[in-house]
């Protein structure tokens, strides 16, 4: 692949990053690949999700979005400790200020958590993701509290780096501080086990509620930088580089250039949308995206009444890293507006966005259920910050949004693909009817041996089905571009992809890892 051309076949840009957005407008983020989609596709990087028309040449398939199923078990991390639930503190146990990761070096679920409203940033292990234990550690002895030498930590990032050869740095941390004596820095860290943190390197100035994540498709880390803009009010600036520590690397607020806010389609409250925060982690073919939309009322109202501004999470993909595709605005995980909800406001994201767990995509997030007595002291300390706990919310693998066949003989036909592999496999759930595949030449012919009556047909619902003919291998289309056209009567489609792996690996990339997952990457491990 040309330097210029990314793993997808989106050419990138001389400019980078492409400052295409404008943020005097507020009107959606255009997606250049979208409008002008290449030629030819490569895929032999992860499963191939139809989140937008990116892959679509023409179909008469219905697509429809799917959220995440809340846990009914929900919260299932709590305040419980005396640092969760300082006196002096709004209580609280909430990832937003951390990250949530599966670790296949010794099986465990790990959490980094803020232990009180601007209290102590934490650390927490769980075998199963559902109940958790805090250990005790040798940082402040007795206790399960971390990075000592952060004071106040008001939002950030932890990011287990699978891809890192220095066995020092394979967890890495930014933690951006609450205005401590005036600084408006982040703290970059990296540590070898997530519990002993190097001395911080200070970043450029930023606001508060900034994060960070790592893009492997372009092999950078990214700080999605929080600021402050006269029309659009809180949204996002942009700045990354190939080394972490270096990626904090800038002077002035205003120097990271815009990149992302809230708009017109965005659903609004008792104020006018804004973004109030953008996490980012790499799922499959595509970077996934959870937009932290601010609906309101604004601090001064929700303090005055010791309840939790209106946040709610919106998803968003990008295929080349810098733009989002939004097209369903309703929230992906929403609030619970409801007096005496665990989850009345202010639903955050965390660090990792999702584990896979089997076949199920485990999305942990923050939300709060305020204090109406908390309504004297620090603003850090009011009833609006305070009883904030952990929720788990899941949802089908590859399954934030499906192709439907509404009508008998629906299809869809991709553009012209390029692979390497030669297995076919999808996800779908064919309800009971047959899907069927054909390939296709430049003028939407069947290729001998790949007509659709050569087809053996899926029936069932399964997340990874290998897709054959009868007396032909794929592997005589490597190379080549070729379409695939999709035939179903009733049912979903949610993913393709084809690999070398006859078991369905997918070599695309899973976001905060998972049980079983031995790699940054879904490969055939093991044997």
């Amino acid at each position: 692949m040309s330097d210029d051309i990314s793993y997808n076949g989106i050419p990138r840009p001389a400019e980078w990053p492409p400052l295409t957005s404008n943020p005097a407008s507020f009107q959606p983020m255009r997606v250049p690949y979208l409008e002008n989609p290449p030629a030819v596709m490569p895929i032999d990087v992860g499963r191939q999700l139809f989140v937008d028309d990116f892959l679509i040449e023409d179909s008469n398939m219905t697509r429809a979005f799917h959220h995440p199923a809340k846990y009914p078990g929900n919260p299932v991390f709590f305040p419980q400790t005396e640092h969760e639930l300082n006196a002096e503190l709004a209580p609280c146990a909430i990832a937003k200020c951390g990250g949530l990761w599966h670790d296949e070096r010794d099986g465990l679920f790990k959490m980094w958590y803020m232990a009180s409203y601007l209290g102590h940033m934490a650390y927490a292990t769980s075998q199963d993701g559902v109940h958790w234990d805090r250990p005790k550690l040798d940082v402040v002895p007795g206790t399960n509290l971390i990075m000592p030498h952060v004071s106040r930590p008001d939002s950030g990032t932890v990011w287990l780096d699978r891809h890192t050869k220095d066995e020092s740095a394979r967890f890495k941390a930014m933690i951006r501080q609450g205005d401590v004596e005036g600084r408006r820095e982040g703290l970059l860290m990296t540590s070898p086990d997530g519990v002993h943190w190097s001395e911080p390197v200070f970043t450029g100035p930023m606001g508060d509620r900034s994060t960070m994540f790592h893009n492997p498709f372009r092999g950078k880390w990214v700080q999605s930088v929080r600021s402050f803009h006269p029309f659009l009010g809180r949204s996002r600036r942009y700045w990354e580089d190939g080394e972490f520590l270096a990626s904090g690397r800038w002077e002035r607020e205003d120097q990271p250039p815009y990149w992302a806010g809230a708009d017109c389609m965005d659903e609004t409250g008792a104020s006018r949308p804004q973004l109030y925060n953008l996490d980012a982690t790499p799922y499959e073919s595509l970077m996934l995206g959870l937009h932290e939309i601010h609906k309101g009322p604004e601090n001064n109202f929700c303090e005055a009444v010791g309840l939790p501004k209106l946040t709610e999470l919106v998803l968003a993909t990008s295929r080349d890293g810098f733009h989002w595709h939004r097209p369903d605005r309703r929230p992906f995980i929403g609030a619970r507006r409801e007096a005496g909800s665990w989850e009345y406001g202010y639903v955050e994201p965390t660090g990792g966005l999702c584990l896979v767990v089997g076949d199920e995509l485990w999305f942990y997030y923050t939300a709060f259920a305020g204090d109406p007595k908390r309504l004297t002291g620090g603003w850090h300390t009011f009833g609006l910050y305070a009883n904030g706990a952990v929720g788990l919310a899941k949802l089908r693998r590859d399954g934030f949004a499906s192709m439907q066949a509404k009508v008998a003989g629906a299809t869809l036909t991709t553009r012209p693909l390029r692979f390497k592999g030669d297995h076919l496999f999808v996800n779908a759930n064919t309800a009971g009817a047959e899907l069927t595949v054909e390939v296709l030449d430049a003028k939407n012919q069947p290729l001998p041996g790949f007509e659709r009556t050569r087809c053996l047909p899926f029936v069932g619902n399964s997340t990874c089905a290998e897709i054959r003919w009868d007396g032909a291998s794929l592997g005589t289309s490597r190379d080549r571009p070729v379409k695939l056209r999709f035939q179903l009567d009733r049912g979903e489609l949610y993913a393709f992809w084809v690999t070398d792996s006859k078991r369905g690996a997918s070599h695309g990339h899973l976001a905060a890892g998972g049980p079983g997952i031995a790699s940054p990457t879904d490969e055939d491990l093991g044997g």
